[in-house]
Order: structure tokens, then sequence, then C-alpha cells
């Protein structure tokens, strides 16, 4: 068995990164007026000096409609500069960027858009019925992923994560449970999985070799309807018989119904409930539990799943999900997956790679209790770190 070093140079498309390590996506909640913010840049900064080869901008929206919450970033030429920015203080500290891009679909809420989807469905997070998307709909989206991705790739992006998962209107479209169409974007996985084939087609064409392109799929949906691993696959065989993605980052759960199956862990059911105003802090108080499912934590909880992914596919994987030791970033490169993305112990202790790498191997300090989930109302961060220690303070310093 060939061992690799996971601190070892890495090329993922044409990017060359630092090391195997990715921060995930996680949502921010650092935004101000659609835009990037120097809290936003601050909180890149700090992960890319604590380590990362590549760190990710969470979810950004390709236009107004595509948001999932009103202060969303939406990339366009009015966010390059902030962009720019962000990405000129990352690449200071010797890392690469990302930026997830993508449209809401059925999971907007509170935006004041009509959410869209690929049926019309009721959605429980804006209370409110979606509209179904028209053809027309298709084409203008499809473009405005390809326009967004030509400014990411101004603004010195080395790549776009492009969000294929959790029931935004991509992955809604792959979702058997959310996609009823009876015209040529509906039925077989085949023709569920063109809208999603569509658009990684377009933004490649728009920024060529420039820059990698990736897509975070879900491989379950994680609720009784919605996509699972057999037809998950065959998706991804589809896009890889594309050859323009550089690779997939494997992940679950839904944003729209089950959020649960992505995080695992703790459910903070009082915290979430605190959150908000009345009268939705009594509502999720009493039906919160069945919108937040508790389940077990367990290191690299999709690890089973995934590997049934690399058994099929040849492209370049990134392993998501709970992992917190070392051992496990190995194990996995050893089961074939190139890079291994990380979120919340990151969030924890920015500074972990850091510490891997200078020999002190002990797993996180993430106790995954998850009541970092109800701080994206107020920018994200790990609650048992002190306020001067988060990533996005003006205060923290990283050596």
């Amino acid at each position: 068995m060939v061992t690799i070093d996971p601190f070892a140079p890495a090329t993922l498309g044409p990017t060359q990164l630092r090391n195997r390590f990715v921060k995930a996506a996680t949502f921010e909640g650092m935004a101000v007026d659609n835009k990037v913010s120097d809290r936003l840049i601050e909180f890149h900064r700090v992960m890319a000096a604590g380590g990362v080869g590549m760190t990710t901008l969470a979810y950004t929206a390709v236009s107004e409609d595509g948001r999932g919450a009103p202060a969303e970033i939406v990339v366009n030429r009015d966010a390059l500069p902030g962009l720019r920015r962000l990405a000129d203080v990352v690449h200071a500290e010797g890392a690469a960027v990302s930026a997830q891009l993508g449209h809401a679909g059925p999971v907007a809420a509170g935006t004041g858009e009509v959410g869209l989807a690929p049926s019309r469905i009721f959605s429980p997070l804006a209370m409110k019925f979606t509209k179904a998307v028209t053809e027309d709909d298709i084409h203008r989206i499809t473009g405005d992923f390809a326009a967004s991705a030509v400014v990411l790739r101004d603004a010195g992006f080395d790549a776009i994560e492009l969000h294929l998962g959790h029931n935004y209107l991509l992955s809604a479209f792959l979702s058997p449970a959310l996609n009823k169409r009876t015209d040529r974007w509906g039925g077989s996985i085949a023709n569920r999985a063109e809208f999603p084939r569509l658009v990684t087609r377009a933004v490649r064409d728009a920024v060529g070799s420039s820059m990698a392109v990736i897509a975070k799929l879900n491989m379950a949906d994680g609720y009784p309807g919605g996509i699972w691993l057999d037809e998950s696959v065959e998706a991804a065989r589809l896009l890889e018989s594309d050859g323009v993605l550089d690779a997939l980052e494997l992940t679950g759960g839904s944003s729209l119904k089950n959020p649960m199956y992505l995080f695992r862990g703790d459910a903070p059911i009082e915290e979430m409930a605190a959150a908000f105003p009345q009268p939705l802090r009594t509502g999720f108080k009493l039906m919160g539990k069945r919108f937040l499912p508790s389940y077990p934590f367990e290191e690299a909880y999709f690890l089973a799943y995934a590997r049934q992914f690399r058994a099929a596919l040849e492209m370049p994987l990134i392993l998501l999900g709970g992992v917190n030791r070392l051992d496990t970033v190995h194990t996995a490169l050893a089961d074939g997956f190139e890079f291994v993305a990380m979120g919340r112990a990151l969030l924890r202790e920015p500074d972990l790679l850091r510490r891997w790498q200078g020999g002190d191997v002990a797993e996180s300090l993430c106790v995954h209790c998850n009541k970092c989930m109800p701080t994206i109302y107020a920018g994200t961060h790990c609650v048992l770190v002190a306020p001067e220690d988060r990533p996005g303070h003006a205060g923290f310093v990283t050596t």
C-alpha cells in the first residue's frame, strides 16, 4: 500500500494546493448587503493561516432569486472588488481559495423571492409553495452560473464548488422526491441529472482551464423517497463522463427536510429556537425535533457511502463528514480519496493542521455539540471559543 503524505503538495485540476486539506464550506453568516465584508475576509485569512490547502467561501448565489437567505453574497460584478480582496488575503497566507456557487431553489427563505423547485412543493422553510421551474428559467439560471463563474475567475479565485447537494436547486432536480416532472428534465436519473450537467458544462466553458471546477454532490438525501446511493452513483458517472469536473465532494442530507443527516451529533433545538423571533421560537421548540432529528456522531460517518463512489469512479474525490483525527485522514487517502474536507473541527481549532504537522496528533477538540449551527445568524463560531479567539473577530491573531 502506498502511503500518501497529507501535508505534501497536491494538484486539483489546474490548481496546486500545498496539502490535501480543504476547509469545507460552512456558512459564515458574515456577508453584508450581499457582498464580502472585512469580517468575512478575516475569517478566511485565519483558516488559511491555520494551514489548509484551500479554504472555501460558503454558499454564494448566482442571482438574487438564488439566495437562500437575504444577506448572502450574490456573485455579480458589484461583488467583484470584495471577492478580489478576499482572494488576495488568502493567497498571502499561502492557501488557495474556492467559492461554493449555487442557486438555493426550494431552500430559499426570507428573501422575498418565490422559491423555485423542479415541481411545485410546499417549503417548510419559507412556509409557502414554490414555483415550478420553466424551460426559460433553466436556461437563464444556467447562464447565471456561467456569468458568476467568470466573476470568480476575474476575482482571482482558484476553484469553484458547484452546489449539487442538500436539496438546493440542482440537488432538488436530482431528487425523486422533489422532481416530479414528466418532461425531459424529470423521470429517469439521466433526465433528472441533465440540468446539473448543463450547468457544469456551462461553467467549464466559461472559465476554461483557468480554474478547478468541482461539485458537491448528495450521496443520499436522508429521508424516504429522496435520492440514495444507487441513483447518486449513476448521476456521478454521468457527471464524470462529461469530463468537465476536476473532483466531486461527497455529502448528504437536506437543508429542506433533514439537515442533521449532514451534521450528525447533538441537535441544538433550544439554541436554534432562541435565534428566532416569536412566534417562530415557540413553534420551533414544539416541532424542532421533527425537523432536526438527532443522529449519533461517529468519525468519518460518510466514509462507507463514499467508498461506493470510489469503487465506481476514476475521478478525484473529496471525503467530507466528521473528520476529527489524523489517522482518519490517512485512512481516507489510503482508500483512494484525493482530499479531505473539514468544517467544524477547524471552526473549533483553526490551527489544528499546524498542530498536527508539528507532531501533536491528538484529535480535534470539536465535540460535535452543533451549537455552532444557530450562530450563523450572528457570525458562525464555536461557542466553546472565547469571542476574542474566534475567526473573524477583529482581535483574533494567528501565529
